[in-house]
């Protein structure tokens, strides 16, 4: 007959296991997490005897604080069940749309073609490739993790992992909060040109004719029209950064709808942004697919296609490229902002968190890689298009030459020459006798395909794609079409800042959960001092010289917290219950080491970059106004962003005054320094600028 005692005996003597009702994951008490340390965790070194080990609840602080701080994974659970729970995605589909379209924005869109263009071609996507899956990958692995693990935004994470370092949640909340304000103008410029091209002819097309005359506008005609019509048409820019003034009212009624549009999806929570994700994230994809199978279709994609494959090896070893590819990882992926960590915290913890960082990453590249290919095939097209026109040009020099019996008869093009100038000119030039050659050689123009590719590719902003829609027939619709895939890939980015700063308000004051949609009220207010004349300036200043800056940074931090301060054995301890399964160790080398190193040598580097050279802004002199020039006598100032030169981009010439003005000041001042280039722009200024 068995006793009383011995049934409690033999109930200790047993290893206690719980499972939560709505959950996968298992939660072990301490000793019978003992017995699952060999299966379960290779990588932990195993307990001396009568030690306790809980990678639940095993943090750097003392183990009295442990059971008031940090809740088991079935207490939680419990909690998740009172009419205060904090809420969940509809399903798997709206989470992982949230964090993709965090990932893919305008930058992707904007900043990574002209980068690759610039920094050699495949060289720069082989580089970009090899970070991303180093580096980026983990990171996102181990934001999305901190997220899902602990349920809670940034602030609560790294205040949770340890109260020295909690001020890497409220860093990250500032850089959310200032982001948010330039970026949701970016998305109202977009927004502005969408709404402009419903019209036809689009109005970035032509110059418009000056007032009482009969001309086109002296300053339209000193310049493009699509870069005078987004100057002074869009910006209504001023001569200088310290001219403010009021904010302007087209821009600010584009502001205002972008806001109106992220309050209305935030009405009803998770369940109201999740179906605004269906559109903004998906429709991009389809858009993106649309463009690249055009943009292949046209005469001299191959040409573009063949630049964007042949890798340049010089730039493998250049510290200039790995530091910009390095800054266009971050700025386009997106760790740092604790948008991952907020998203993540609305997904239950058994959640693959290991699958979905590699899936964001690779949809990430899917779309760089489709938008490169795109503008390279339409670089391409427009550089065979200019070639043919120096062909027309040196074709019709020669005719009028014979006509005037400067040169002999033989000299004079055959008339099938017209059909395919690219093919049939550069083969009847080469068959023409030597001393022919030699006479008429000096009246020609120099026709090289890869210097008007390299003409046709000096930027890939909103200006260049405002040019490049003019390539398309109907025009008015593949404006409509791209406009309306930036517009969406802001908007699903957006999504992503605002949670990164509603959810961390959330956890720290519960009583604003109601009132969260009310955000969107201070940060319209603030975005209203980058739609000034002046406020396009203060942007690009932001997104060059600070954010890379701030996001190295934090990462940096995040990565040494994780790894260091908690423990990247005890984290992973931490993940291969939750998940139900073992993790791979490389991680734990990932976090340790390459991470935080590859992060350290891209921080010092940004540093050192901006501390050498001038803080400047590219501005609309609008004081120069002359008669125009006609197109083949127009003077050309090859664009230039940054002071120190650029290996791809000759310096301009100098220029007297009043056509460029340069003033600079020391920048441990915390001023301005700027140099402003006179209105004579081309597309790739707005690039560098507005990226």
């Amino acid at each position: 007959m068995t006793t009383v005692n011995d049934n409690m005996e033999a109930q200790n003597e047993e290893p206690q296991l719980s499972k939560p009702s709505d959950s996968k994951t298992m939660v072990v008490t301490t000793s019978a997490f003992q017995f699952l340390v060999p299966e379960t965790l290779p990588t932990e070194e195993v307990p001396e005897e009568n030690q306790t080990l809980d990678p639940l609840s095993t943090y750097p602080w003392s183990e009295g604080e442990n059971e008031d701080t940090l809740e088991t994974l079935d207490k939680d659970e419990q909690k998740d069940e009172t009419p205060h729970d904090r809420p969940y995605w509809t399903n798997k589909t709206e989470y992982f749309l949230a964090q993709v379209g965090f990932s893919v924005g305008m930058s992707t869109i904007w900043r990574f073609p002209y980068l690759c263009f610039h920094n050699g071609g495949g060289s720069f996507l082989f580089i970009y490739i090899l970070m991303l899956f180093l580096v980026g990958v983990p990171l996102l692995f181990l934001e999305m993790a901190a997220g899902q693990r602990m349920r809670q935004g940034s602030i609560g994470v790294w205040k949770a992992i340890s109260p020295w370092i909690g001020g890497l949640g409220y860093t990250s909340f500032m850089v959310c909060i200032i982001v948010g304000l330039y970026y949701s103008v970016l998305l109202a410029w977009n927004f502005f040109y969408l709404v402009q091209s419903f019209q036809s002819p689009l109005p970035w097309l032509l110059c418009p004719i000056a007032n009482n005359l009969s001309a086109y506008d002296p300053e339209c005609a000193r310049t493009t029209p699509a870069t005078y019509f987004w100057y002074r048409k869009v910006l209504k820019a001023t001569d200088e950064i310290e001219m403010g003034g009021l904010p302007i009212l087209h821009l600010s009624v584009s502001l205002f709808v972008i806001w109106l549009i992220i309050c209305i999806s935030m009405i009803k929570g998770l369940k109201s942004t999740g179906k605004m994700l269906y559109v903004s994230v998906l429709l991009p994809y389809v858009i993106l697919f649309c463009l690249l199978i055009q943009s292949l279709k046209m005469k001299g994609a191959n040409f573009g296609l063949k630049n964007l494959l042949a890798a340049k090896v010089p730039a493998l070893y250049s510290v200039e490229v790995w530091r910009r590819t390095g800054s266009q990882l971050f700025l386009s992926l997106g760790p740092g902002f604790g948008s991952f960590t907020a998203i993540s915290s609305y997904i239950p913890r058994s959640n693959d968190c290991v699958i979905d960082a590699f899936a964001v990453a690779f949809l990430n590249l899917v779309a760089s890689v489709t938008i490169t290919v795109f503008v390279f095939a339409t670089l391409g097209h427009l550089a065979t298009k200019d070639n043919e026109l120096c062909y027309m040009m040196n074709i019709m020099t020669l005719i009028n030459m014979v006509d005037a019996e400067m040169i002999p008869p033989e000299a004079k093009p055959p008339k099938n020459v017209y059909q395919d100038p690219s093919s049939l000119y550069p083969s009847w030039l080469n068959s023409l006798p030597e001393h022919i050659k030699i006479a008429i050689l000096p009246y020609l123009v120099e026709c090289d395909l890869s210097e008007q590719l390299n003409k046709a590719g000096k930027g890939v902003a909103i200006v260049a794609f405002s040019n490049i829609i003019t390539v398309f027939s109907g025009s008015t619709f593949w404006a409509i079409v791209i406009f309306t895939l930036l517009v969406n890939l802001g908007l699903s980015t957006m999504v992503g800042i605002i949670q990164g700063i509603v959810t961390p308000l959330q956890d720290t004051f519960s009583s604003l959960r109601e009132y969260s949609k009310l955000i969107c009220v201070p940060m319209f207010l603030g975005s209203l001092l980058f739609v000034r004349p002046s406020g396009s300036y203060y942007v690009n200043l932001l997104d060059d010289y600070w954010a890379s800056l701030a996001l190295f940074f934090i990462v940096i931090l995040e990565s040494v917290a994780m790894a260091w301060i908690y423990g990247a054995r005890r984290f992973l301890a931490d993940l291969s219950i939750m998940l139900g399964r073992p993790i791979s160790p490389i991680y734990r080398w990932l976090w340790c080491f390459l991470s935080p190193f590859v992060l350290l040598v891209l921080f010092l580097s940004t540093l050192i970059h901006l501390s050498v050279k001038k803080i400047t802004y590219f501005a609309w002199d609008s004081r120069i106004v002359s008669p125009p020039h006609s197109p083949r006598n127009r003077p050309h100032i090859p664009p230039r962003r940054f002071p120190s030169h650029s290996p791809n981009i000759p310096p301009p010439p100098k220029l007297s005054p009043p056509e460029s003005i340069s003033f600079s000041m020391s920048v441990s001042q915390h001023l301005f320094c700027k140099e402003v280039q006179s209105h004579l722009m081309t597309v790739s200024h707005c690039m560098a600028d507005f990226t």
